[in-house]
């Protein structure tokens, strides 16, 4: 990249000088173009590779039942809402939705957003604000993040994980209202959070706690309910964000719990109340997806198995998968440019496999990230693993 020579006199010239640090820095992002639908083999920038990049985990985007749902949805419902579901937005399919998720869930009410990220952060900032504290962990997710920043409540973090950490900062502070939020599967790590000492923690402090199970949903669980199914402690955790968007294979998020939870998020989440309500029809394919769900449990069930049987075929490898319990298994590798490399190797051969780099993670962090998913074959875990053993010498951490 050359910079322009008038850089200094153009108001945004310094957009340049910070993408060329962020492409010396092996920071630096490139659109791709994904041709054909998403499964566990695609067309990326006119290359067919097998995709280990996405969060479809129960192989469900391209479901062709998913899309007779939303055709037949499109011919009576057509596509756009039209405005804000306060205003005229909300369609009979988004209702249906909401009372199927609340079913799904075991709780009395849901309530749909455009988004995960704007589930999250409207969630967030309508539960607490100025004289309030909202306490994170340190990695959760961006979306949790903004979500705590826009409250303007006071921010407290605690270290990965950590319980004893959250129950000492608890013990420090006093607010009108304090929130615990938490991921339950860790996106960039795949480990899980320690939820039933979180919920004990919540109760004997008296705060909220409130759990985002973006990646657990429709995964975790006998039912697919998540991680605060396996755990026990749906009953202690009063707000519950999920996702439509991976493993159920379609868009929008949604906040679960009781009827007042919903009743004030319906009133007072910005991120909801100043947002189109997203296509009716694409209600449809969520509604099918819950159903697939609940009558197709073996996909959630060999996907862990399999997730734990490559997890182990790294580690006799080598490589270092951190804390990893789940379909989201990293490989760490540290520097930045190592992990970029690395990734380009197994493109070349055929394998995508997504590099993450900082923000996304630490500093030193840095890796490649593996999302299985039930429509993966077992030639193509098991030749990604022959290739990794061939590229081990080469980008293996020196210990």
């Amino acid at each position: 990249m050359t910079l322009h020579p008038d850089l200094a006199s153009r108001p945004l010239g310094w957009i340049e000088e910070s993408l060329e640090k962020l492409r010396q820095d092996g920071l630096l992002r490139s659109p791709r173009v994904r041709h054909g639908a998403q499964s566990a083999v695609i067309d990326l920038d006119g290359r067919r590779l097998v995709n280990f990049g996405s969060n479809d985990y129960l192989g469900l985007a391209s479901d062709s039942r998913l899309r007779g749902a939303v055709q037949q949805a499109l011919l009576q419902d057509g596509f756009g809402a039209g405005a804000s579901p306060l205003v005229c937005g909300r369609a009979e399919l988004h209702d249906r939705l909401e009372n199927a998720l609340a079913q799904f869930e075991g709780v009395e009410s849901t309530i749909v957003f455009p988004s995960g990220f704007a589930a999250n952060s409207g969630t967030i900032a309508a539960l607490v604000g100025p004289g309030d504290a909202v306490y994170t962990d340190e990695k959760n997710h961006a979306s949790i993040w903004d979500g705590c920043r826009l409250s303007r409540a006071d921010v407290k973090v605690y270290r990965h994980c950590d319980p004893d950490h959250l129950d000492s900062l608890l013990a420090k502070h006093h607010h009108r209202r304090r929130l615990i939020v938490t991921d339950t599967v860790f996106s960039m790590d795949g480990d899980l959070a320690p939820l039933v000492e979180l919920s004990e923690i919540a109760a004997r402090h008296k705060a909220i706690m409130m759990v985002d199970e973006a990646h657990a949903t429709g995964v975790f669980g006998e039912r697919g309910g998540g991680l605060c199914e396996v755990c026990g402690v749906e009953e202690r955790v009063p707000v519950r964000v999920g996702t439509l968007s991976k493993a159920l294979g379609g868009i929008g998020g949604f906040t679960a719990g009781i009827r007042l939870l919903t009743a004030w998020l319906f009133q007072r989440a910005r991120s909801y109340v100043y947002s189109t309500a997203f296509p009716a029809s694409l209600c449809a394919a969520s509604l099918t997806a819950l159903d697939i769900v609940r009558t197709e449990p073996w996909r959630r069930r060999e996907l862990l198995n399999r997730a734990a049987r490559f997890r182990q075929a790294l580690l006799s490898q080598g490589w270092n998968v951190g804390n990893s319990q789940s379909q989201i298994i990293p490989i760490v590798v540290g520097d930045a440019q190592a992990a970029v490399d690395l990734s380009a190797a197994l493109h070349e051969a055929g394998f995508f496999v997504p590099a993450i780099r900082p923000p996304s993670v630490p500093q030193g962090e840095a890796r490649l990230r593996i999302s299985l998913t039930s429509a993966h074959q077992g030639d193509h875990l098991s030749q990604l693993l022959e290739l990794l053993a061939k590229l081990r010498d080469r980008f293996l951490p020196r210990r």
